[in-house]
């Protein structure tokens, strides 16, 4: 395992390069020795670093949950990631595509929590009894490492690759639908690029939230009451660029919108 002077170098690093917008090398390669609970301690120590900042942290993401996503990444495993509020635009935002980097587009349910939940022992159950509501959203990708040969070692270290999120559309409470056959239609500039069901997260998007709530218990860590909590993607990325827009169609859940200049 990596010592604390350089975890904390590298949560450094990866700061400097979301400010600057710029990418950093692999870290598995310079790191080889580098494991799963190494990268967690990078991102929890850029975390702590953003709250000391001044950041508001709102929530987490989670990662990798879907074939398609980790036929697209080459992952094999689900990670997670955190969420603050200067990352959450409303519906229809106009968004500057060079806060970013690597930038790519995920169709997401996001859960908005009532309750606390903390593991280890977490259920579906326990996440749809504590769920207030759930709403559309967009996620947007944003790679502060090199892309080509990552691992998940390397994603979960860059945040989950978090860069943001767009959530819009109805918002509807457990028991209004079912969200395994929540579907979408994602277009970009007026044409259909990617669909997909929710059921393609873990066979129950709320699996996914279960699994982050048990895997932070790990870390000492728990799930607490208002958070939102994007579950995972049901379709492939897509690439964005500037003067791009993008929307998602959720049938009766309504749209999610967002354009990047």
């Amino acid at each position: 395992m990596l010592d604390d002077a350089t975890i904390t170098t590298i949560a450094d690093e990866l700061a400097h390069a979301e400010a600057e917008r710029t990418t950093v090398p692999l870290l598995t390669a310079r790191y080889p020795g580098m494991t799963v609970e190494d990268s967690y301690a990078v991102q929890n120590t850029w975390r702590r670093r953003g709250i000391e900042s001044g950041r508001r942290p709102v929530g987490r993401k989670i990662g990798l949950t879907s074939k398609v996503m980790q036929a697209a990444t080459g992952i094999t495993e689900p990670d997670y990631g955190a969420i603050f509020a200067d990352m959450v635009f409303d519906n229809g935002s106009v968004i500057e595509h060079s806060r970013f980097s690597n930038v790519r587009i995920e169709v997401e349910l996001a859960f908005v929590l009532r309750d606390g939940l903390k593991g280890p022992d977490v259920t579906v159950f326990d996440v749809l009894r504590a769920t207030e509501y759930v709403v559309p959203a967009l996620e947007i990708l944003s790679s502060r490492i090199e892309m080509t040969g990552r691992t998940v070692v390397d994603t979960i270290s860059d945040n989950a690759a978090m860069g943001g999120m767009v959530y819009g559309g109805n918002p509807v409470a457990i028991g209004e639908t079912d969200l395994r056959w929540v579907s979408a239609l994602l277009y970009r500039n007026e044409a259909i690029e990617e669909s997909g069901v929710a059921a393609a997260v873990l066979n129950h998007p709320a699996t996914g939230v279960a699994w982050l709530a048990n895997k932070l218990a790990q870390h000492d860590d728990a799930l607490e009451p208002g958070e939102i909590i994007l579950a995972g993607s049901f379709t492939r990325p897509i690439w964005v660029e500037p003067g791009d827009t993008v929307l998602a169609d959720y049938r009766e859940l309504g749209t999610v919108s967002c354009r990047f200049v």
